[in-house]
């Protein structure tokens, strides 16, 4: 009975912060020292854009690591947010800040080992310097993995809740501009052809970022978690947690946009390094360039975020990462020739696309999850979204080995294992939009509400008068 009871209290969706009410004209700078979280995610993406991102794949590929391994290596911070599940227990004890703080400090001292590692070439073997550094990758995402358990009900209960949607475009904007910044940092190091000590430079440039986002860090103000000083003696109800009906049609959508999205960064560059045969800093390059738009993208839904709600967002990101994968196989599928242009706008609706879907996604996971059980259902969350983005660029990876280098030509179109990959990628994307649209939203606005208004303020707004009426 008491099973019962507690389960309910979880799931009861009246359930609001105490901060609900407070006016949407505060924004995040009214909440004093929640400065420091912007300097934070600025300097923290400094530092894992390059550990986690295309430079590490490029680090990989110069080591002659297969598909798989790529898989491995991109799946691996995901699929270790499993560890979200035991720590969510203890972050009441523990308090927000000083959960978090421990795990980054730990994952800042990985970073500098890793530093090390194409200095150690003269006496490790390739496929040694490749196992050495997934040694020091699992301790990395394994720290990161326990203490983010902490991070998104910290947040939830720091920023009030009229002014989440702005908070997260700010946040996502600072993610977005330092990531561009250090994409063409690590380029302009690299060069066209990296010797081992250039990516020495960039990942001890990613250690020292990492220890300067750690003093921003620790001033970020601390929030009362609700569940502290409480003791329940009943096992946490992952049944009940997960039966909640608006919570579950989230957690489907999540799934199945994981499986499109998990290794996608990742093999685009195997593709651009392999078959493409484009230099690393142009990859870098490129890849710089999805952060721009990822920029572009905050700007242009931020505002609306909080007018129209998060479902018709996700609904229409969701129909435009269909266009941009079509872009890619044919791309892959030699329809059209690698051109750098083309690259550029693929990789800037890209960046657009992840920056406006994450942003949406975060807003709406945090107006589902009642107060009461927050660290649980978060961690709940992160955990299964998180296992299927890991586990897709291993079964990815998997998929592009046995396909090897055969080809098939259907026409002018190619199948090959990259166009092959693209065209699934896209499948699943198109299940993840249908998903979408049976989305729990009370408040959000109808698509074309949107719609009208992004054409009102672009130049296709002479588009609006044959918009049908009714």
């Amino acid at each position: 009975m008491m099973r019962v009871r507690w389960c309910v209290t979880y799931a009861r969706p009246g359930l609001v912060t105490p901060n609900a009410n407070l006016p949407a004209s505060l924004a995040s700078f009214g909440v004093p020292g929640l400065g420091n979280a912007y300097r934070f995610a600025i300097f923290n993406a400094l530092s894992y854009q390059i550990v986690l991102g295309s430079p590490m794949v490029l680090y990989a590929k110069s080591l002659d690591a297969s598909a798989t391994v790529l898989g491995i290596i991109a799946g691996m911070m995901p699929l270790l947010v499993i560890f979200q599940i035991p720590a969510a227990r203890h972050i009441a004890r523990v308090g927000y800040k000083r959960f978090v703080y421990a795990g980054w400090g730990t994952r800042v001292m990985f970073i500098f080992l890793m530093a090390s590692v194409p200095l150690a070439s003269r006496f490790l073997t390739p496929p040694n310097r490749i196992a050495v550094m997934m040694f020091l990758l699992f301790g990395f995402n394994l720290s990161r993995g326990i203490s983010s358990a902490a991070w998104l009900p910290w947040i939830t209960a720091l920023v009030p809740a009229p002014v989440r949607g702005r908070y997260l475009a700010r946040d996502s904007a600072c993610v977005n501009a330092a990531s561009a910044i250090t994409l063409v940092l690590a380029g302009a190091v690299l060069g066209d052809n990296p010797s081992d000590w250039r990516f020495a430079a960039i990942f001890a440039f990613s250690a020292l970022t990492g220890a300067v986002s750690l003093s921003f860090l620790k001033r970020i103000p601390d929030a009362p978690d609700p569940e502290a000083g409480t003791e329940n003696p009943e096992p946490v109800p992952w049944r009940e947690i997960a039966a909640y009906r608006p919570f579950r049609k989230l957690l489907r959508m999540n799934v199945a946009w994981s499986l499109a999205y998990g290794g996608l960064g990742a093999f685009t560059v195997a593709y651009l390094k392999t078959s493409a045969g484009l230099a690393e800093d142009l990859i870098l390059y490129a890849t710089a360039v999805s952060y721009v738009g990822g920029i572009g993208g905050l700007v242009l839904f931020g505002s609306r975020l909080d007018h129209h709600g998060s479902k018709p967002v996700l609904l229409v990101c969701l129909l435009g990462w269909i266009g941009v994968l079509a872009g890619w196989v044919l791309l892959a599928g030699n329809v059209v020739p690698v051109h750098l242009a083309l690259l550029l706008g693929l990789h800037g609706l890209m960046g657009l696309g992840y920056a406006v879907f994450s942003m949406a996604n975060t807003r709406l996971a945090m107006a589902v999850v009642p107060v009461m059980g927050r660290n649980h259902f978060f961690a709940f969350y992160s955990v299964l979204a998180n296992l299927s983005l890991g586990v897709a660029p291993v079964l990815w990876g998997l998929l592009i080995d046995a396909l090897g280098d055969g080809v098939l030509r259907v026409g002018r179109f190619e199948i090959n294992r990259f166009s092959l990959f693209f065209f699934l990628v896209l499948g699943v994307f198109g299940v993840t939009a249908a998903l979408c649209r049976r989305l729990h939203e009370p408040r959000a606005a109808p698509v074309e509400d949107l719609l009208r208004d992004l054409l009102s303020q672009t130049p296709l707004r002479s588009w609006i008068r044959f918009w049908p009426r009714g």
